[in-house]
């Protein structure tokens, strides 16, 4: 008798699947703050590490009293000053609408939409530019090298995510790789389809096993047999 394949065992939200975002640190979104509002003065007065982020978090004291959680760009430490809002400073770690933030700046935790909190560039080491503005809103560079279109009111952080030099070290081990994928919820090691029993996977079969054993299947298919190319328009070579 053969068991759930692993898509549908995390469909089903268990323990092993469920990231253990209780030991996370908290949420970095970005703090909304009314457009008329302008600007807010904070002091970064801590660093801390969080199992759940690749680079290391700030906490933000403002001068309102907020206390906020962001990721840390290079170049910081505890009692720098930082902004947010309409007319901040340029300063790493500020918080700027698009519109306001010069071409050629260096970038991070993009929002996709304005207020959502932040969506791109979030990963240690990375960063974004700002390209060009036009009236249909700012063209911004991804760490992907691809461009996109962004409204002017989205909100970025300046300057480089920390952390850059994350993946510099070699895990070295297999045990290394084990503990920080647990650390994220992250299944490891991970078994191929072609390598498991033929109750275990549509793709599994001992008998006449080959790595390319790619199917198409409806886009209607049910869980568990929805592996493979999924709807492909084409099969085969060109």
């Amino acid at each position: 008798m053969g068991k759930n394949i692993i898509p549908q065992a995390r469909g089903k939200g268990g323990p092993r699947y469920t990231a253990p975002s209780f030991r996370y640190a908290g949420d970095t979104s970005l703090r909304f703050l009314p457009q008329n509002s302008g600007s807010i003065g904070g002091q970064i007065v801590d660093f801390l590490h969080s199992q759940g982020h690749s680079a290391p978090l700030m906490r933000v004291q403002y001068s309102d009293g907020v206390l906020s959680l962001l990721p840390a760009p290079e170049g910081v430490r505890v009692g720098d000053a930082v902004s947010s809002g309409v007319g901040a400073s340029l300063s790493p770690g500020s918080i700027l609408s698009l519109r306001e933030i010069p071409e050629g700046s260096q970038i991070y935790n993009v929002e996709l939409r304005p207020g959502d909190g932040g969506t791109f560039c979030k990963t240690s080491g990375t960063t974004a530019k700002v390209l060009s503005k036009n009236p249909d809103g700012v063209l911004i560079l991804l760490p992907s090298k691809k461009t996109k279109l962004l409204n002017a009111g989205c909100r970025a952080c300046i300057g480089i995510i920390a952390g850059g030099g994350r993946k510099e070290k070699p895990f070295a081990k297999a045990g290394a790789v084990f503990f920080a994928k647990k650390a994220r919820n992250k299944l490891y090691p991970r078994s191929s389809a072609c390598k498991m029993n033929a109750v275990d996977h549509p793709f599994g079969n001992k008998r006449s096993a080959r790595k390319a054993k790619q199917i198409s299947v409806s886009r209607h298919a049910p869980p568990g047999r929805k592996v493979g190319k999924l709807a492909a328009r084409r099969t085969g070579r060109k």
